[in-house]
């Protein structure tokens, strides 16, 4: 469990500013992320070091249970540390344990019910026993799944254990209804009992990644948290179906965001349903997850896993470089998002224009593809909105006066790629529809703000 250095070839870096990067990308990417938790880890054991106590004994035991099964398997361990939920407890209980350094209250159950799931992956015989932070009655254990124990609220104390043979089971003992522990299997795609609820595997597919979904931990996800579907049989059926339209679409078409996809795992965490249309997400601790609610059909799951993909691809790379100098402490520097009804800070916009030149990516091939006229034009106004929008957001970027050498080297690769695209003809009517629909949104933002106009470039102050 050793944290290595990465290097990141120019041209796979200007490839990736391009809009992909594919494969080769996303598995650097990965890398780069798992050395990340790793070095957390190590920072983790330090700090707590540092605190002594019961803070110390308790990172101490997870370390040692994880450093085991790292020797026995070391696949399990990485699983676990990979997962996106793992980003999220180990970046909160390094936090913790930086602000308050004598590890009062440092949540590091977090870590022991990580190093939990890792035997439980490896079959290790262990056992681990951790405090049930809530909300419950739910007791997750990251990347398997959770067991149900009606009645359990938080302070109560979940107990895991793996025996000699490799069996495991999860248990609130004293939980105010008594329940039988609930067994717990090292494959979170094997069904479980009517108390277990593990992942649903919506598609294998060729390179053998796997696209799944299930609900992250609340503090796994918190933008998601109060948003958090469930789905019954039913929904998990139309999820599968859309799932298995997407890939077939990204992979016949859209070659880059399908070998992106398929250099995976990826996680999707259901949302619940909007008023209208559709809702999704990505945190930047959470790489390999995309929240959404169920999408209508298949390529609009197609061009929002797109859309997901870039968030991530972006929010691994702002842990590798610096793109950008903060604004000035204090600033409430704000700008125009072709895509937002609110104002975004300068992080918001890079974040935004680079997803929304997948978007317009992918519109641009529906565009060339899809046989049906009347979504053929759908595809053409579409491109024009976003290549538009995109391009507008960038050169906005690159006029911040913010963007350190890579950051006017990545955003300058941007602007080439969309430039390229904004050179593509393409029937009038879809252009007037793409202008429309710009003005109106840019007008209904301006009377969202009181009617103060934005100036030319876009910005907002």
């Amino acid at each position: 469990m050793t944290p290595s250095p990465h290097r990141l070839p120019g041209e796979l870096f200007d490839a990736i500013a391009a809009g992909g990067g594919g494969a080769e990308a996303m598995r650097l990417l990965a890398r780069a992320e798992h050395s990340r938790r790793l070095a957390c880890l190590y920072a983790i054991r330090a700090a707590a070091r540092e605190a002594g106590g019961a803070a110390a004994r308790k990172v101490q035991g997870a370390w040692e249970l994880l450093e085991t099964v790292h020797r026995a398997d070391p696949a399990a361990a990485t699983a676990v540390l990979t997962h996106p939920a793992a980003g999220p407890a180990l970046v909160d209980l390094l936090a913790h344990l930086t602000r308050r350094p004598e590890g009062a209250d440092a949540p590091v159950h977090l870590l022991t019910a990580l190093a939990a799931a890792a035997a439980v992956r490896a079959r290790v015989p262990a056992r681990a026993r951790w405090p049930l932070a809530g909300p419950g009655p739910w007791v997750p254990l990251p990347s398997l799944g959770r067991a149900h124990f009606p009645g359990a609220r938080p302070g109560n104390h979940v107990e895991l254990r793996v025996g000699s043979e490799g069996r495991a089971s999860i248990a609130v003992p004293d939980a105010p209804v008594p329940q039988a522990p609930v067994p717990v299997a090292g494959d979170p795609y094997r069904p479980g009992g009517d108390r277990w609820r593990g992942a649903r595997l919506l598609a294998a597919l060729d390179t053998g990644a796997t696209l799944s979904l299930d609900s992250l931990d609340p503090p796994s996800f918190p933008t998601a948290a109060g948003h958090a579907a469930h789905p019954g049989a039913d929904e998990a059926h139309r999820w599968a179906a859309r799932a298995e339209a997407a890939c077939a679409l990204l992979r016949a078409d859209h070659p880059q965001p399908y070998a992106e996809l398929a250099a995976g795992p990826w996680l999707l965490v259901p949302l619940r349903a909007p008023a209208r249309g559709i809702v999704s997400g990505s945190s930047a601790e959470t790489f390999g997850s995309m929240a959404l609610s169920l999408p209508p059909s298949g390529t609009v799951l197609a061009v929002t896993m797109a859309h997901e993909m870039q968030h991530n691809k972006f929010a691994a790379l702002l842990h590798l470089f610096d793109l950008f100098e903060e604004g000035p402490q204090g600033s409430r520097e704000r700008y125009y998002a072709p895509w937002r009804p609110d104002p975004r800070p300068l992080v918001g916009l890079f974040h935004g224009a680079y997803a929304h030149l997948a978007v317009a990516q992918f519109w641009g091939r529906r565009g060339e593809t899809e046989p049906d006229p009347e979504l053929r034009a759908l595809a053409h106004t579409r491109f024009a909105r976003w290549r538009s929008g995109a391009r507008e957001a960038t050169a906005v970027i690159l006029d911040s006066g913010r963007l350190t050498p890579l950051g006017l080297r990545f955003a300058g690769r941007m602007l080439e790629t969309l430039d390229g695209m904004c050179g593509v003809p393409l029937p009038a009517s879809a252009i007037r529809r793409a202008e429309t629909a710009a003005r109106e949104h840019m007008e209904a933002w301006r009377d969202a703000a009181g009617g103060a106009a934005a100036p030319a470039a876009g910005r907002a102050s």
